[in-house]
């Protein structure tokens, strides 16, 4: 909202380090800068026990930054903590260059990455609503209302005529991402009624996730070794499964602290993490932070409601570290995790298997036997997509044979009424007795 002279992207990192934060948090802020297209021209380390009101760090450091940016010549200050607007105010007007926090800097990775229409939607809707908190940097010279013959306005003042506009643009944005969702939700009803489960990969940004899918899927998505190097999310079929049909979703990688504004807005790419079948969470087990990042990983998937989610561990680029293909199982002998090099394409066939194996567990594929009364469930489970076949019982009841996933019959049977008591028993009982009609009809069918 300021008009600035263009100047280049010549950068100082003002790194406000607290007790807690590790060497990690500056690595990963300098990666962010260089995604960003930055040049770093040096970097000032800020130590507090707690952010100050008004520089978020001491006078003395905005005084020491002042000088590097003025003997560098830089264009930029880049702040790796999220800042106010005052604060952001303050530093830019004590060092006389432009300021962008961490939050910023991350949503003008975005801008400059957003390919698709929906990408650019939202990227726009998370940049408006993080600026809508930031209007008074620009306009404090016009909150005074207009007056004199042939200015006098709607009696609102500038800053208050922006911020409507703003929100009048936000209702815009949210009501075509509405519009893209609802296409969304028919492609994924349209994969439900193929009955092909889909599989999300999921992980830190920089971990591998494009070099993989890839990999397994014979796609040629961009692979760059940057963060944020994907954030379209893109759909495809893998190839050589032993389980039929599979469906891979490549998402936009995770970063520790990331704005609410991006988790709000991104809500349709995340989507796919949410209603997946099987998470692979890629981790570059030659990232010394990797545990670290693990755990960002897995607040950010509990915030959108996919922690629930079956998940295999995916260890990448084990060529680096000097480790062996691998795969791990639990005490029921399930696999837990595999080590790969998505790069070189070892342990692919390993990960498959272990893909392959999950599915069928999570799955249940059988006959099942409703009543009458129980004509809503079946309204439902046509609409899912979930039945293949269905035949009338001699007693007039209905015999359906379902393909769906564990976690979709546990959500429909906590659906109110006798109805939903009785799909979670007859989609999770694997006891049934032997003279039902419905065993009857499963042993005719093979």
């Amino acid at each position: 909202m300021i008009d600035r002279a263009e100047r280049g992207n010549r950068a100082v990192i003002l790194h406000p380090e607290f007790r807690l934060t590790g060497p990690e948090a500056l690595d990963e802020f300098q990666e962010l800068a260089r995604s960003a297209g930055a040049e770093i021209a040096d970097i000032i380390i800020a130590p507090r026990d707690r952010p100050e009101a008004r520089f978020y760090v001491g006078k003395g450091k905005i005084e020491e930054l002042a000088e590097k940016v003025e003997d560098a010549g830089a264009d930029l200050i880049l702040v790796s903590q999220s800042l106010s607007a005052v604060q952001e105010r303050n530093i830019e007007k004590a060092c006389q260059c432009r300021v962008l926090d961490r939050a910023t800097l991350i949503l003008d990775i975005f801008a400059q990455r957003a390919q698709s229409y929906e990408g650019k939607l939202q990227v726009e809707l998370a940049q408006l609503r993080h600026l809508s908190t930031r209007l008074i940097r620009g306009w404090t010279h016009l909150e005074r209302q207009k007056g004199g013959i042939g200015l006098r306005g709607p009696g609102e003042t500038q800053l208050e005529t922006d911020r409507r506009l703003i929100n009048v643009r936000i209702r815009q944005l949210n009501a075509r991402l509405d519009k893209v969702a609802r296409q969304r939700d028919q492609s994924r009803r349209q994969r439900l009624r193929s009955r092909a489960p889909l599989i999300a990969l999921v992980g830190y940004t920089n971990a591998g996730k494009s070099t993989l899918f890839n990999r397994l899927t014979g796609a040629s998505v961009g692979e760059e070794d940057m963060l944020f190097a994907t954030l379209d999310p893109t759909v495809r079929r893998m190839q050589e499964m032993h389980c039929g049909e599979v469906l891979l979703a490549d998402t936009v990688g995770f970063v520790s602290d990331l704005p609410h504004e991006l988790i709000a807005a991104f809500r349709a790419t995340l989507q796919e993490a949410r209603e997946a079948d099987l998470l692979l969470h890629v981790t570059d087990v030659s990232d010394p932070y990797r545990m670290e990042r693990q755990h960002d990983v897995e607040d950010v998937l509990e915030s959108i409601g996919a922690d629930r989610i079956p998940v295999i561990r995916i260890y990448n680029k084990i060529d680096r570290s000097g480790q062996e293909v691998a795969v791990n199982r639990d005490e029921q002998g399930m696999p837990v995790s595999v080590s790969i090099s998505a790069r070189n394409g070892d342990g692919i066939e390993a990960l498959r298997e272990a893909i392959s194996e999950r599915l069928a567990s999570e799955r249940i594929n059988r006959w099942i036997e409703l009543k009458g009364k129980d004509a809503r469930f079946r309204a439902q489970l046509f609409e899912l997509g979930v039945v293949s076949e269905e035949r009338i019982a001699e007693n007039g009841s209905w015999l359906l044979h379902v393909d769906v996933p564990k976690e979709t019959a546990e959500r429909l049977a906590r659906i109110p009424g006798a109805d939903g008591s009785l799909a979670k028993a007859q989609l999770l009982d694997k006891t049934r007795s032997e003279n039902s009609e419905a065993n009857r009809a499963e042993r005719f069918s093979f």
